[in-house]
């Protein structure tokens, strides 16, 4: 690197970098050498000391400190003092240099100003971008220097350049330019051969002057970048939209004729080359206000009559055109989703309510319809729409709302109608039945009930019926195949989480881990040598998993109470922690007949055979005898004796039970009537099972159920709001409500009334307080949005009643503003303008 000669003045620095310049923007070429040499002259001044003459020449009033004529100055104190002069001198340069050029472009017009103000562009932005690098030096010392000191009407030489042409050629031209530009795009859209170069080039110096509009110097070394398109769209998007505009109006009065398919491909066709054209050669951010224009030109008002006739008819072909001609179309788009949505509501809503007198108690033909409904438009999605996000989300949106409020449900009475025929259809498909259904018909059924599953919004409710009727499947061997049940309970796992699947996988669980209970208890009895004279069963269950609760006592016959205690000591053997309980109205066993011929074996619930083993005690018992010697509830014992007698098993005189039906009730039997064995009874099977369990669960029960999921929802919600409001601290009423609804939707939808009676129940069990004061100006003044969830202490709350007290203030008062100012500290929620009300109710 060549260093400066001692005695050398800024005139000879600056013919050596004119030099430079003008080989550079005469486009001659230039050797790395050269060029090399021209960065180490801009570097050599820049760092020269103050003792050179260069610095001596420059300086205006510096000091005259004396420093060694070899040390060199400290970077941004050399910059300093060695930059402005060169700076401005290049900038003049370049003001010279583009007011040649422009003198030769004045007289232009059209396309020919169009080539000359693109060609030179291109040729003076190359050529500042190499003067840009040997002036580095310069750019990040005193350019640099001068910017942190404030000024900022200094750039780096390649900004600079840019800016020096905006005022010198840009300012001047740009009108003519931006018509010439215009002109061309009008011609290529009558079909015209044009330079697209031409218009990118412009369109590009317009994005690049759009830097000069924010003070901005890079780092250094750092790569200038456009920051700003407020030249691009004030002097080129704005003129060209309404161009297109006035275009595009008149094409589309033009292309109206067209009817159906014809308009849809013809404006298809303008939409794709009027986009291609935008992305070929403008910047990016016009594309989507052109599609919006053009959009709103020939598509709103038609989508709105030609979609609804479409997708009425159902016609895929030019349902597929269009939904590919509105992808670029957001809010036309919009409008025909929407109407897509009602479309498919209404065909799900028709469906049903033609089999709505049936399906209301026929799960199977509920459940099938809304599949069929499903099944049929998801196909018609694919094709139309090619399954587009926005359209499967109105199609979610169609299938949740009829599914949740149709005819059967409102027939019903209640929204978690379909929720209930799901968990009886799903109980129906898994339980042994007369039809053994092979594996892929199971698949196919499932997939039905997955359907339906992830649109019922009562999900809550069909967990609880689910459960138990899988706990009478399990319990009673019913099931028709372990591997169903483990498909299904799968599949609801992936639809909604492990959390809800989490007690029926317990219940599974349990029932595995019982076998193999079972087997070391029999196990240990055969090496303790305890020989059975009967097989004894048991299952052990998770009493937080299974819907069972706590049995009535009753009194064991003597053969089951030996069983029961030589298990129990077993088991507390291996728990010791643990406690049983026995289930006993859901147990069961099996007896043999030693009275008849052929030998019966009865399998009997446990309440029955502690009825039947009565009878080897004796040969007859009064109903009050009965209950006293087994302890079983009056209501209870009333169903099992009705049960035996409508079989003939047992024979009560002083009941003709060969009556029908309707005239045989459980009421019809009194506590003094007599019961005996009848010693006539004969089955057709060897094998009789006396303890079926209803195939469905009865209206009663499923009423019991939903009341006691109620009590349920209310759990959930205040443990929602608790979660929330420890995260949240302090939340008004209204905010509270929604985060509550966002939590639980998933869930279920819980209702307005339904929070706020969980909020007040909360407030009452003080796990959350309301301010005495703020909660009376809500009960008496209505003001509920300023109702504010808080979590106070009984020191604030004391304080604030001794201020009310002790100031009795006024509003006018200073003490009305030690109040409300005291209690905003105290509490940081009372709005201030309720203090007014607060002082009205302090003074009544």
């Amino acid at each position: 690197m060549e260093k400066l000669k001692r005695g050398e003045t800024f005139d000879d620095v600056w013919q050596q970098v004119s030099k430079g310049f003008e080989q550079i923007f005469q486009l001659q070429n230039i050797s790395p050498t050269e060029y090399m040499k021209l960065y180490g002259v801009v570097f050599d001044y820049c760092t020269t000391s103050n003792s050179n003459p260069i610095s001596q020449r420059i300086l205006r009033g510096a000091t005259t400190q004396p420093v060694s004529r070899n040390r060199r100055l400290n970077v941004n104190e050399g910059a300093k003092l060695n930059g402005e002069e060169l700076y401005c001198r290049i900038k003049n340069y370049l003001e010279v240099h583009l007011e040649g050029i422009f003198q030769k472009g004045v007289d232009l017009q059209g396309e020919s100003l169009l080539r000359f103000y693109v060609d030179n562009w291109e040729r003076y932005r190359f050529s500042s971008e190499v003067a840009n690098g040997f002036c580095r030096y310069l750019n990040r010392h005193w350019v640099r220097l001068e910017y942190d000191l404030g000024r900022k009407d200094v750039y780096e030489i390649y900004t600079m350049a840019i800016d020096v042409w905006r005022s010198v050629l840009f300012q001047p031209m740009h009108q003519q330019v931006t018509s010439a530009c215009l002109q061309l795009i009008k011609s290529q859209r009558q079909n015209e051969i044009i330079d697209t170069r031409l218009i990118r080039g412009a369109i590009e110096s317009y994005v690049k002057l759009g830097l000069i509009n924010i003070a901005f110097v890079p780092a250094n070394n750092e790569k200038i970048m456009p920051r700003s398109l407020a030249v691009y769209k004030e002097c080129f998007e704005i003129s060209f939209l309404e161009e297109t505009e006035t275009y595009y109006r008149l094409k589309a009065a033009d292309i109206v004729r067209y009817s159906g398919t014809e308009y849809l491909n013809k404006v298809a066709q303008l939409f794709d080359e009027e986009v291609h054209r935008a992305q070929s050669y403008l910047h990016s951010s016009t594309v989507e206000v052109l599609e919006s224009k053009i959009e709103k030109i020939f598509l709103m008002d038609a989508v709105r009559t030609l979609a609804k006739s479409l997708v009425s008819d159902e016609n895929i072909t030019d349902l597929a055109v269009l939904s590919r001609l509105l992808s670029r179309a957001p809010n036309a788009n919009a409008v025909l989703r929407k109407i897509l949505e009602e479309h498919i509501h209404k065909n799900g809503i028709d469906a049903i309510t033609r089999v709505s007198s049936t399906a209301i108690n026929d799960p199977l033909l509920y459940v099938e319809t809304i599949a069929e409904v499903y099944t049929k438009f998801y196909k018609f999605l694919q094709e139309a729409f090619n399954s587009g996000q926005g359209f499967t989300l109105a199609f979610d949106d169609a299938c949740r709302r009829f599914i949740n409020d149709n005819a059967v449900t409102r027939a019903a009475g209640n929204t978690s109608k379909s929720s209930e025929l799901l968990a009886q259809y799903c109980n129906t498909l898994l339980q042994k039945g007369k039809k053994n259904i092979t594996d892929e018909d199971f698949e196919e059924q499932s997939d039905r009930i997955m359907v339906v599953f992830a649109y019922v919004a009562d999900k809550d409710v069909f967990a609880k019926l689910y459960r138990n009727m899988l706990a009478k499947r399990l319990l009673f061997q019913l099931s028709a195949s372990d591997d169903s049940e483990r498909s299904m309970i799968r599949k609801l796992t992936q639809v909604d989480g492990s959390l809800y699947t989490c007690e029926l996988r317990t219940m599974f669980q349990d029932c595995v881990l019982s076998k193999i209970l079972s087997d070391e208890y029999r196990a240990s009895c055969e090496s303790n040598k305890l020989h059975d004279n009967f097989d004894f069963c048991v299952m052990v269950l998770s009493s937080n998993a299974w819907p069972v609760s706590a049995p009535p006592n009753i009194v064991l016959p003597d053969e089951l109470n030996v069983k029961y205690d030589m298990f129990t000591k077993f088991y507390i053997e291996q728990h010791k922690n643990r406690k049983l309980t026995w289930v006993d109205q859901h147990s069961q066993g099996d007896l043999q007949t030693l009275y008849t011929k052929p030998k019966y074996i009865l399998r009997v619930s446990t309440y029955q055979m502690a009825v039947l083993l009565l009878f080897n005690k004796l040969d007859r018992w009064t109903v009050e005898g009965i209950q006293e010697e087994t302890q079983i509830k009056i209501i209870l014992l009333l169903q099992v004796l009705y049960s035996l007698l409508k079989i003939k098993l047992i024979k009560c005189p002083e009941i003709i039970t060969d009556l029908s039906e309707d005239n045989f009730k459980e009421t019809d039997i009194k506590p003094d009537y007599h019961i005996q064995i009848d010693e006539d009874f004969k089955s057709e099977k060897l094998r009789v099972n006396l303890n079926l369990p209803s195939k469905a669960l009865k209206q009663s029960q499923i009423e019991s159920l939903t009341h006691n999921l109620d009590r349920d929802r209310e759990m959930v919600i205040q443990t929602a709001i608790i979660r929330i409001m420890k995260v949240r601290i302090t939340l008004n009423h209204a905010s509270l409500m929604q985060e509550v609804i966002q939590q639980l939707s998933s869930r279920f939808q819980p209702k307005i009334p339904l929070i706020k009676k969980c909020i007040d129940a909360l407030i009452e069990k003080e796990y959350l307080e309301l301010d005495f004061i703020l909660d009376s100006v809500v009960m008496l003044s209505a003001m509920s949005e300023e109702k504010q969830l808080v979590v106070f202490t009984k020191d604030d709350r004391d304080q604030i009643a001794t201020i009310v007290r002790e100031l009795q203030p006024n509003e006018d008062s200073i003490a009305f503003r030690e109040l409300s100012q005291t209690i905003n500290v105290a509490t940081g929620m009372l709005p201030q303008k309720v203090i007014p009300t607060v002082l009205q109710l302090c003074a009544a």
